[in-house]
C-alpha cells in the first residue's frame, strides 16, 4: 500500500504511524529508560510467580515479561501508588524522620555508704509553727557535685506499706547512698524564709529547713445546754446562786 499520499506523509517516510504502533514504540522508549535507571534485583515490588509471569505487590498488577514490568513502573497508576505508600509510612512513624539524640550515658559511682545527719525539730514561739532542719554530712563527695533532695510521696516507694500520713524527705550526692527521711504528710510552706537550702563547700555540710503551714484553728461548738446571749440583753446562769 501506499502511504505517501496521505495526509500527514512524508515521501520516503513510510506514512503515518497507526495508534497501536505509536503505543509499542512508548512502552518500548519507557522500558528502555527504566532498564537505565531502575534495578530489578532492588525493587522490592518485583515478584516472579510460578508461572514464569511477573507482578508488582503494589499495584496487584500481572505482567508477561520484565519489559511489560518496566512500562508499569514508569506509568501513572504505579507512580501514584509509590508517593501514597511513602505519604502512609512517613504518616505511621513520624518519629523516624526526627534527627536521634544523641545519647548520654549516666556515669557511675561506686557507693561508699550513708552520710551522717543531725535533725532537729523547732517551734516558732510566736505563732507556734512547725519546722524541721535537717544537717547532711558529705566529707567525701565528688568533686562538682553538689547534693540534690525532693519530696516523695509513699506510694511512690517500694520499702514499706503506703500510708497517706507520711511522706519522705530524699537526699542524694554521689558518692553516698540516697537516704530518706519519714516526715509528716503535711503541706509545706515554701514561702521565702519558710523554706531554704545551703551548701556549705569548706564543711561539707549540706542544710535544708522547712516549716510547714499553719492550719487553720478550729473552734468546737457550744455544748447543746449552753444559751447565746442575744445582744443587749444579759445572760442568766441557770445554777442558782447562794448567798452566805
Amino acid at each position: 500500500m501506499d502511504f505517501q499520499n496521505r495526509a500527514g506523509g512524508k515521501t520516503g517516510g513510510g506514512g503515518v504511524a497507526s495508534w497501536s504502533e505509536s503505543n509499542r514504540d512508548r512502552r518500548e522508549r519507557l522500558r528502555q529508560l527504566a532498564l537505565e535507571t531502575i534495578d530489578l534485583n532492588k525493587d522490592p515490588y518485583f515478584m516472579k510467580n510460578h508461572l514464569g509471569s511477573y507482578e508488582c505487590k503494589l499495584c496487584l498488577t500481572l505482567h508477561n515479561n520484565e519489559g511489560s514490568y518496566l512500562a508499569h513502573t514508569q506509568g501513572k497508576k504505579h507512580q501514584a501508588n509509590l508517593a501514597r505508600r511513602a505519604a502512609k509510612e512517613a504518616k505511621e512513624a513520624p518519629s523516624s524522620m526526627q534527627p536521634e539524640k544523641p545519647r548520654v550515658e549516666p556515669k557511675k559511682f561506686v557507693k561508699i555508704g550513708r552520710p551522717g545527719y543531725r535533725v532537729t525539730k523547732q517551734r516558732d514561739p510566736d505563732n507556734h509553727q512547725q519546722s524541721l532542719l535537717f544537717q547532711i554530712d558529705y566529707p567525701e563527695i565528688t568533686d562538682g557535685i553538689i547534693p540534690r533532695h525532693r519530696f516523695m510521696s509513699a506510694y511512690e516507694q517500694k520499702i514499706e506499706p503506703p500510708d497517706r500520713k507520711w511522706q519522705y524527705l530524699l537526699f542524694a550526692a554521689e558518692p553516698y547512698e540516697t537516704i530518706a527521711f519519714k516526715v509528716p504528710s503535711r503541706e509545706v510552706e515554701k514561702t521565702e524564709g519558710k523554706f531554704w537550702t545551703h551548701w556549705n563547700k569548706d564543711t561539707k555540710q549540706f542544710f535544708l529547713q522547712f516549716s510547714f503551714k499553719l492550719e487553720p484553728k478550729i473552734i468546737p461548738p457550744p455544748p447543746p445546754n449552753m444559751r447565746i446571749p442575744l445582744p443587749g440583753r444579759p445572760i442568766f446562769n441557770s445554777i442558782p446562786a447562794t448567798w452566805d
